[in-house]
C-alpha cells in the first residue's frame, strides 16, 4: 500500500510538471498557504482564549487574586516539559529562526514547527505567560510553506518565497491586516520585492485575510472611533511622541537581551523555570494587566473616555479604587512589561514580542498624553489617539519596521483616520532607536554572527554562500622533516604550485610555494642538504571554517593574497581557498539569486 501511495505522489508529481508551469504551481501552493496558515491562526488565537478564560473566568475584580502567583509558574512549566520531552529542540525566538532558514538552511525549517509554536504557545499565554501569539504562528506558518515546497520537490529559492508566503499569511490571518503581512514579510524578512515574489506574497495574505473575515467577521480586531479628528498644530507633539516611543523601543531592546542573557548562564532548565516562575509571578499578581497578551488593556485604553473607564485597568489588583495612582501605575508596566515578557521565554515558555511592542505602545502612547494633559503642558491631547499612535511607534522601533508598524495599526484598528500621524511616530520612532541600535531585535542575534540576510545585494549573497562550498583541497601536504628530494617528487604529483606544511597531528605550520625553491630544485646534490622545515614561509593569514564569507573577503583584502589556507579551531589543515572560486561562486550565486 505505501508503494503504491508514494507512486502515485510520483506519478502526479510528474503530471504536474508537464501540465502545470513553474511560476502557476507556485501560486497554487501560495493559495494553499493562505489557507492553511489562517486556520491555524484561529486555532491558535482559540486554545489561548478558550484556556484564559477557564482559568480566570471566576476572579474576583475588586481584590488581589492569588492564584496570579500559580498560574504562569504553571504554564511555562507545562510549556517547557512539551517542549524537552516531546518537541526535543529549541523553538523560541521564532522570527529569528525564520531569518535564519532563509539566510542558512536554504529556506528549511524543521517539520514540527508546523505544530509545535501552537501548542507550547497556547499553554504558555493561556496560563498568563506575558508574551504574544503572533511569532509563534507566523514561524508556523514559514514552515508550512517550506515543508509544502518540500513535498513538492521545490528548488530552495522557492521555498524561501514559501517561507515569506507563510509570514504574510499568519500576519493577514491573526489581525486581519493582509497589507501588513505583505510589508512585514518585506521589511523584517527581508524577502526581495519582484513581480515574482510579490503576487505570491499578495495571495497568501488575502487569502488568510479572507479565512479569517469568513469565520470571524469582518470587524477590525480592536475597536476604534475617533472622536476628535487630528490637528496639524499636534504635529511637534506627534514628532515628540515617535522620540518616546524610540527610547521605549530602545530600552525593551536592550533590557530583554540582558534579561535574557542572565537566563542564558543559569545551566539546568529547573533553574530557569525557578527564577522565570517567581519573577513573572509576582508580576503578574501586582500588575494583572501583565497576564496573557494584554489585548484587553489595549482595547480598554482605545475605546475608554473618562478616568473612570481607564481606573479598571487596576481591576483585580491591590490598586483596585485607587484612581490617583492610574499615571504611575500604568508607567510601572512600561517599566516591567520587558521583565515579564523575558521571564516567560526565559523560564521555558514560548511566545513572542509582536503583542508585548504593541501592548507597550499602547500605553506608552496614553501616559504621553495623559501626562501633557494633567499637568497642562500643551492644549488637549487626545489619549486614544496618541494610544493609538503609540502602537505604530514602538513596533517601528523594536522591529525596525515603520511601514508594518503604520499599516498594521491602520488595519487592526481601521485607524485610517490618522494615517499621516501614524506615518510620522512610526519614522521618528525609527530614526531615533537607529542612532543606537543599527538591528531589530530580531536580527541582532544573527547579524553578530555574519549570518543576516539583507536587502544589501553584495551581503546577501555573501551570507548564502559558505567557507565549506568554496574549499579547494587537492593540495599535497608535505611535512617539515621531508628533504628537498621528496619535496620535488611530491612537486611533480602536484598541479598546484603551493604545498601546505603540517606536523605529524595535521597543524598547519607554514607553506612552500614554487617560486621559493624554483631555483635550487634541479640541483640533486643539494636533495639531502634542504628540509622543508628549512625552505617553508609563514602563512600571511588563516581562515577558519566558522569564518563568514564577508569575513574570508575582508582577510584578502587586508593581505592581497591570491590563496589562503583554511584551518579549524584547533589550527588542523582543512584546504586552500583562493580567490578566483570564490568569484565564480560568487557570480553563480548572484545570477541564481537575482532571477526574477
Amino acid at each position: 500500500m505505501e508503494k503504491e501511495k508514494r507512486s502515485l505522489f510520483q506519478r502526479f508529481l510528474l503530471w504536474r510538471e508537464k501540465n502545470i508551469k513553474e511560476k502557476q504551481f507556485i501560486l497554487i501552493l501560495s493559495f494553499l498557504v493562505g489557507i492553511f496558515t489562517a486556520i491555524t491562526a484561529l486555532i491558535l488565537k482559540m486554545l489561548i482564549h478558550w484556556i484564559q478564560n477557564f482559568l480566570t473566568n471566576n476572579f474576583n475584580t475588586t481584590e488581589a487574586n492569588y492564584l496570579y502567583l500559580v498560574y504562569p509558574v504553571v504554564g511555562i512549566f507545562l510549556a517547557g516539559l512539551f517542549v524537552r520531552y516531546v518537541v526535543k529542540d529549541d523553538i523560541s525566538h521564532g522570527v529569528t529562526k525564520i531569518l535564519y532558514a532563509i539566510s542558512r538552511r536554504q529556506g528549511r525549517i524543521k517539520r514540527h514547527n508546523t505544530w509545535s509554536s501552537v501548542i507550547a504557545s497556547s499553554i504558555t499565554i493561556g496560563f498568563g505567560g506575558s508574551v504574544g501569539a503572533e511569532a509563534p504562528i507566523v514561524l508556523t506558518g514559514s514552515a508550512i510553506g517550506s515543508n509544502l515546497g518540500s513535498v513538492f520537490k521545490m528548488e530552495h529559492r522557492t521555498l524561501m518565497l514559501l517561507v515569506g508566503c507563510g509570514a504574510a499569511g499568519a500576519i493577514a490571518g491573526i489581525f486581519k491586516a493582509p497589507i501588513a503581512g505583505l510589508v512585514f514579510t518585506l521589511e523584517v524578512l527581508m524577502i526581495d520585492l519582484t513581480m515574482t515574489s510579490l503576487l505570491p506574497l499578495l495571495i497568501s495574505a488575502v487569502t488568510a485575510a479572507t479565512v479569517s473575515y469568513i469565520t470571524t467577521g469582518t470587524e477590525a480586531m480592536f475597536k476604534f472611533h475617533l472622536d476628535q479628528a487630528f490637528e496639524m498644530e499636534r504635529i511637534p507633539y506627534v514628532i515628540m511622541l515617535g522620540i518616546f516611543c524610540g527610547l521605549v523601543s530602545l530600552y525593551f531592546t536592550r533590557a530583554m537581551n540582558s534579561v535574557e542573557g542572565l537566563f542564558g548562564k543559569l545551566k539546568g532548565p529547573y533553574q530557569k523555570l525557578a527564577l522565570g516562575g517567581v519573577m513573572l509571578s509576582i508580576l503578574i499578581f501586582l500588575f494583572p494587566p501583565l497576564y496573557g497578551e494584554g489585548y484587553d488593556t489595549i482595547e480598554l485604553l482605545l475605546n475608554g473616555t473618562s478616568n473612570a473607564d481607564w481606573d479598571t485597568v487596576m481591576n483585580n489588583s491591590f490598586f483596585y479604587g485607587h484612581g490617583n495612582l492610574l499615571l504611575l501605575y500604568l508607567m510601572l508596566i512600561i517599566l516591567f512589561k520587558v521583565f515579564a515578557s523575558s521571564a516567560t521565554n526565559g523560564g521555558g515558555g514560548c511566545g513572542g514580542i509582536f503583542a508585548p511592542s504593541l501592548y507597550l505602545g499602547c500605553i506608552a502612547g496614553f501616559v504621553f498624553a495623559f501626562f501633557s494633559n494633567k499637568f497642562d503642558f500643551s492644549y488637549y491631547l487626545p489619549e486614544k489617539n496618541f494610544a493609538l499612535m503609540g502602537m505604530a511607534g514602538v513596533m517601528s522601533g523594536v522591529m525596525h519596521a515603520p511601514l508594518t508598524g503604520v499599516f498594521l495599526i491602520a488595519e487592526l484598528t481601521g485607524g485610517y483616520d490618522l494615517f499621516l500621524p501614524l506615518m510620522i511616530v512610526a519614522a521618528s520612532s525609527y530614526l531615533t532607536i537607529i542612532v543606537f541600535e543599527p538591528h531589530s531585535i530580531y536580527s541582532m542575534r544573527l547579524a553578530k554572527k555574519g549570518e543576516l540576510l539583507t536587502h544589501h545585494k553584495d551581503k546577501a549573497v555573501l551570507t548564502l554562500m559558505k567557507v565549506e562550498n568554496v574549499v579547494e583541497k587537492d593540495f599535497v601536504v608535505v611535512h617539515p622533516e621531508m628533504d628537498l628530494g621528496e619535496l620535488v617528487k611530491a612537486i611533480s604529483a602536484s598541479r598546484r604550485n603551493i604545498f601546505p606544511v603540517t606536523d605529524k597531528s595535521g597543524i598547519l605550520i607554514g607553506i612552500v610555494t614554487l617560486d621559493d625553491i624554483r631555483n635550487i630544485m634541479f640541483r640533486q646534490e643539494l636533495y639531502h642538504r634542504f628540509t622543508v622545515g628549512k625552505l617553508m614561509t609563514a602563512i600571511p593569514a588563516r581562515l577558519y571554517d566558522t569564518d563568514s564569507m564577508e569575513q574570508v573577503m575582508r582577510t584578502f583584502d587586508d593581505t592581497k593574497a591570491w590563496n589562503l589556507p583554511v584551518v579549524d579551531e584547533e589550527g588542523h589543515y582543512l584546504g586552500f581557498v583562493s580567490k578566483s572560486k570564490i568569484f565564480n561562486s560568487y557570480r553563480q550565486v548572484l545570477v541564481h539569486f537575482s532571477e526574477d
